[in-house]
């Protein structure tokens, strides 16, 4: 039995000192990717290239859909002060919000966050700390069937009036034709995140302004924007969908792509996706500006993802070296070829090989560069409060519960008690 228990210890013992000697080769980061589209396979391609460059073991977080949802259980992690997440993907309006948790990337980056895109660093950096690295950069787009507008002889819509008008033309003439579950256009209605960024658009595009402008005042009770929400809301149920009220992203994106919508609001991700070898729309896909309203212009809502650093992470260093590999020139051009993610990085939309990959980047390079931000600087660590109130009154204009006047009204209450005093910060 001892002469047992000293080979159970020997193997024990060089069981441990191979564990000690992998550990010691590298280290385990773990990353929360995102779940839309190609994100997850594209970071986890490219961080498995780091883990070979380095050593190092990339361990991958499994998060929600939804940007809300994901928000909450980063907020639980940083509230336990968890360590189990080093890496995590933060939504262009975050880093105001949860400011306190991330890790300053400024000893890390060697200066390339100059590369990027000046207002997007600037987003990302808050009381002189730049808490994130620039992923990719997002605006608004509608995507339209080529070959039905041609079909019908229309063309590309450059206003909402037209959009409505060719939408139930071309719905209404295709399902005489045999395809019953045809629909004029699909957009991200479900109340979340998402809607805040379609409404913003549609209100933007009438000249109804922001939620909350720069100063701080709340704006968004206006006749222009009550305009915006009643054009919006005659959508349901006569060229979108009931069901929309229950879309996100990849929900409008699985209608479109299965050939059984005119058009879609989306984001660029989209477009790649479309063009695959399976997709029944290859080839048959267009990309323009969203249309304006009355007297506006149009408007793309300001999307977007950063990388950070949890700053409870145990190790800081790596994880701030995988950021950094992952945000690079390299990845970016990888990233924008083969899933249409826009690049953070100006030169990339110089590049041949990824204007030949999005024909639509080249002429849609103002819509990115000049797309509307969200007032998550104005708002700081409330703006979730206010965007949720929002995208609440903005989903019962558009179920019917409410009038857009009234709403909005009560919506101007409601962010003016969020604000709970003069100033927000």
């Amino acid at each position: 039995m001892k002469s047992m228990t000293l080979k159970l210890t020997a193997a024990a013992a060089l069981v441990s000192v191979v564990a000690f000697g992998a550990q010691a080769a590298g280290v385990t980061v773990t990353i929360a990717c995102g779940t839309v589209g190609q994100d997850f396979d594209f970071c986890k391609k490219a961080g498995d290239e780091w883990s070979a460059k380095t050593g190092n073991t990339v361990k991958h977080l499994t998060i929600p859909q939804s940007t809300s949802d994901i928000l909450g259980l980063f907020r639980q992690m940083f509230a336990a002060k968890s360590t189990d997440l080093d890496v995590l993907n933060v939504d262009v309006v975050w880093p105001g919000i949860i400011k306190d948790q991330l890790l300053d990337l400024t000893p890390y980056t060697h200066g390339a966050e100059k590369e990027h895109f000046p207002a997007i660093v600037a987003n990302n950096t808050v009381g002189g700390k730049l808490l994130a690295m620039p992923w990719f950069t997002d605006a608004g787009v509608l995507y339209y069937r080529k070959d039905l507008l041609a079909k019908y002889n229309e063309k590309a819509p450059t206003t909402w009036d037209e959009l409505t008008a060719t939408a139930k033309k071309v719905m209404d003439g295709e399902r005489k034709a045999g395809n019953g579950d045809m629909q004029g256009f699909v957009f991200q209605a479900k109340a979340y995140e998402g809607l805040t960024c379609d409404a913003i658009e549609w209100v933007s595009s009438y000249g109804g302004g922001s939620i909350v402008d720069a100063s701080g005042k709340v704006t968004v009770n206006n006749p222009q924007a009550v305009k915006a929400l009643t054009t919006a809301a005659g959508w349901i149920g006569t060229i979108a969908p009931t069901g929309v009220l229950n879309y996100g992203e990849e929900d409008a994106r699985g209608v479109f792509q299965k050939g059984n919508s005119v058009f879609m609001r989306n984001w660029p991700y989209a477009w790649s996706l479309s063009q695959g070898a399976d997709s029944p729309v290859k080839g048959k896909v267009g990309v323009v500006a969203l249309p304006r309203g009355d007297n506006g212009k149009t408007a793309a809502a300001l999307g977007g993802w950063q990388l950070a650093v949890n700053k409870h992470s145990m190790h800081p260093k790596e994880s701030a070296d995988l950021v950094m590999y992952l945000t690079s020139a390299a990845v970016q051009k990888d990233r924008a070829i083969r899933g249409s993610y826009n690049p953070t990085i100006p030169v990339l939309y110089k590049d041949a090989e990824v204007l030949k990959a999005n024909p639509f980047f080249g002429d849609l390079y103002d819509t990115f560069v000049g797309a509307v931000p969200r007032p998550a600087t104005v708002t700081g660590v409330k703006y979730n409060e206010v965007s949720a109130a929002f995208w609440n009154a903005t989903h019962d204009v558009l179920s019917g519960t409410a009038k857009a006047d009234e709403s909005l009204k009560k919506l101007e209450a409601k962010i003016e008690s969020i604000r709970r005093g003069p100033k927000w910060q």
